[in-house]
């Protein structure tokens, strides 16, 4: 059996940024929801999934050049919210405004890096703050929380992130990061 990983590709949060969804999550908070872990959360760019470890080094590659083409942004908090589907949600997150840099970023990523099956549906710029447990009922819907500030999310840098799953949540690590515009590794 070849060795594989679990890859995907995200950015990370800043420091300031992590209390603050913390705190604005206290409202979901009941028996339904399972809490991600403070170090895992991150902005979603596009879920690789399990590749062969030898196609990793091309992997890196590929998001170094895609990095490179992009510039950085800023995404602006729209809402913390049951999602993506209102009447039944699977998870609570932290949802941002759709921004055309981000959708473009995660285009450019998904349309090279899984070719044959390119995600069609346009991208939700969106931290998964918590997910809804099974086999459980969920509650009713809740009303989204509103950022009473302007809240953002600068984006200068993206990551290739490995997943180990494990019990109960998944470990996630860096593997590599890498300067949106530039054509150098973060790390």
């Amino acid at each position: 059996m070849q060795n594989t990983i679990r890859l995907f590709i995200a950015a990370a949060l800043p420091d300031a940024l992590v209390p603050y969804l913390q705190q604005k999550l206290l409202p979901f908070s009941d028996d339904t929801v399972r809490f991600i872990p403070l170090q895992n959360l991150h902005l979603t760019l596009f879920f690789i999934g399990n590749v062969p470890a030898a196609q990793l080094d091309t992997i890196r590659q590929q998001v170094k050049q895609i990095a490179s083409q992009c510039a950085p942004f800023t995404l602006y908090l729209e809402a913390i919210e049951q999602g993506p589907k209102p009447r039944s949600p699977r998870l609570v997150w932290a949802r941002f405004k759709d921004d055309p840099a981000f959708t473009r970023l995660s285009r450019m990523l998904s349309e090279t890096l899984a070719p044959d099956e390119p995600n069609k549906l346009k991208p939700t710029p969106h931290i998964t703050l918590a997910r809804y447990k099974k086999n459980i009922a969920r509650p009713t819907t809740k009303p989204p929380v509103l950022p009473e500030e302007t809240i953002v999310l600068p984006v200068n840098a993206i990551g290739l992130w490995q997943s180990e799953l494990a019990s109960p949540h998944p470990v996630y690590s860096i593997l590599e990061s890498y300067h949106l515009g530039q054509n150098q590794s973060a790390t």
